[in-house]
């Protein structure tokens, strides 16, 4: 029920992974996101339905493990089973003639051979008092592992839930030569977890100096394809004297004290100053344009409320420009060789003045006028880097500055993954170890002409005869021999 449950986390955008996604899904589908969202879709690991399957998996899991952890230790304190009157009836048996003198040490020898075999054993006396047979176990690690790996689960829903508890991501999008600080007002999103408190960030800064892409230009079937993404950081933690370099790269994260920093996107942010007709600057500034395509065509939305008549732009980057037979264009590779950007217009209400937040990266154009770009009857605006235009209406100018590359940081802290992955090893060693050990009973019982042999297993075991075969090779060798001569 957990892995099912567990499944929609991995079909919907989750709030504490994947904020801006589910931002999108709530853009695209805005009369399904919020029914979805009413059922905590978007929240699954964190929603009421997971945590009681959760918590009934614990319950059930404790329910379950101490008794029988209470009877295997009763098990391991107590003596073999007595020796059955009729061996022949065991899944393994076998009668061996045996002279007088043999008989008669053949208690004490099959007690030493099995004990070394690792067998508990017992000698039990006949009507006489005398040793009559021998009872031996072995396996009881099969059912220690058995019980080792449950206790594991219960030890990784332990760690996982204070570990989530404890726990908090932010995400932080940076653009070259910006820094942020590890604070809650330093994150553009932030999910904490329920034990969390803000005193637990600890305080340091994070530099963003340069961000590479390597892309591969050698197998013609793959040009263009990102080979390595690398983002160089100064990183500063309060108290130390130096601040340190670093690289972070997929899936090679950036460890500092109490959080690790992992590289999760990337794009390009085009610089824009924006002048009002009077010359004055009212936006200038590197923006994140999010990509769109694998060639990075991205998309970015600026907002300008700060003119004598409220505007915004949404924009198109090419970084590679190229015009389709249909007169649409598109990038033909991800690097910025012939750079381009477009832009249609609209004016009115932005919608940002009555104090709710808003998507930055997107532009809410129902109560707007489109002035240029669409069926606007004016075209969109052309810029290459350097070039200036102006924008329609008398609402001023715009300039391509130059080009800048961002970074998309996850900072998470998860007190409990060590934990995790401790209790998750004992769990595969438990397994294994059930798996592999076999759980076995053999017994030797003097009869009248020799002795008799017979083995049982708890499950399925292929190996008894063979068992029997070589304790009765040990136990009377020559005996053994002209049998199987015979």
């Amino acid at each position: 029920m957990l892995a099912v449950a567990a499944v929609p986390g991995s079909v919907f955008p989750q709030r504490s992974a994947d904020p801006n996604g589910v931002t999108a899904y709530f853009d695209g589908n805005p009369q399904l996101a919020p029914i979805l969202d009413a059922v905590q879709l978007f929240d699954v690991y964190t929603s009421a339905w997971f945590s009681a399957i959760y918590i009934l998996l614990f319950i059930s899991l404790i329910g379950c493990v101490l008794p029988r952890t209470a009877v295997h230790f009763k098990a391991l304190r107590s003596a073999p089973v007595d020796t059955p009157r009729s061996l022949s009836r065991m899944p393994a048996h076998l009668e061996i003639k045996a002279s007088a003198k043999t008989r008669e040490s053949v208690i004490e020898a099959s007690a030493a051979l099995l004990k070394r075999q690792g067998y508990r054993i017992q000698i039990q006396p006949g009507l006489d008092d005398t040793p009559a047979s021998v009872s031996a176990e072995r396996g009881y690690l099969r059912e220690t592992g058995n019980l080792v790996f449950h206790l594991s689960l219960i030890g990784v829903l332990i760690a996982v839930g204070f570990g989530g508890g404890l726990s908090y991501s932010g995400q932080r999008v940076l653009v070259e030569g910006e820094s942020f600080v590890n604070n809650l007002a330093g994150f553009d999103s932030f999910s904490p977890g329920t034990f969390f408190t803000e005193d637990k960030l600890v305080p340091f800064s994070v530099s963003l100096d340069k961000f590479e892409v390597d892309f591969d230009l050698q197998n013609q079937s793959n040009i263009g394809t990102p080979l390595d993404f690398r983002a160089f950081v100064t990183s500063q933690v309060v108290g130390e004297t130096a601040p340190r370099t670093a690289v972070i790269r997929v899936n090679e994260p950036l460890e500092l004290p109490g959080s690790k920093l992992y590289l999760t996107g990337n794009g390009y942010a085009p610089q824009l100053t924006i002048r009002d007709p009077e010359g004055n600057i009212t936006y200038q500034g590197a923006t994140p344009f999010l990509p769109q395509s694998a060639k990075y065509t991205s998309l970015g939305v600026i907002k300008v409320p700060d003119a004598k008549q409220q505007f915004g732009l949404i924009a198109f980057f090419y970084p590679t420009v190229a015009e389709l037979e249909t007169g649409a264009l598109t990038s033909l590779y991800p690097a910025p060789y012939d750079p381009l950007l477009t832009m249609n217009v609209y004016v009115g209400d932005l919608g940002i003045d009555g104090g709710a937040p808003k998507n930055v990266y997107a532009l809410d154009t129902s109560s707007m006028k489109q002035v240029a770009g669409g069926k606007s009857g004016v075209k969109g605006l052309k810029l290459q880097v350097g070039q200036t235009v102006k924008l329609p209406g008398e609402l001023g100018t715009v300039t391509f500055d130059g080009l800048k590359r961002f970074a998309s940081l996850d900072v998470s802290y998860n007190p409990g993954g060590l934990w995790v992955l401790v209790f998750s090893l004992l769990a595969l060693a438990g397994v294994t170890t059930s798996l592999l050990v076999p759980r076995r009973r053999v017994w030797v019982k003097l009869a009248d002409e020799g002795f008799e042999l017979a083995a049982l297993a708890r499950g399925d075991d292929p190996t008894l005869e063979k068992v029997l075969g070589d304790l009765a090779r040990e136990l009377k060798p020559k005996s053994i021999k002209k049998e199987s001569k015979a």
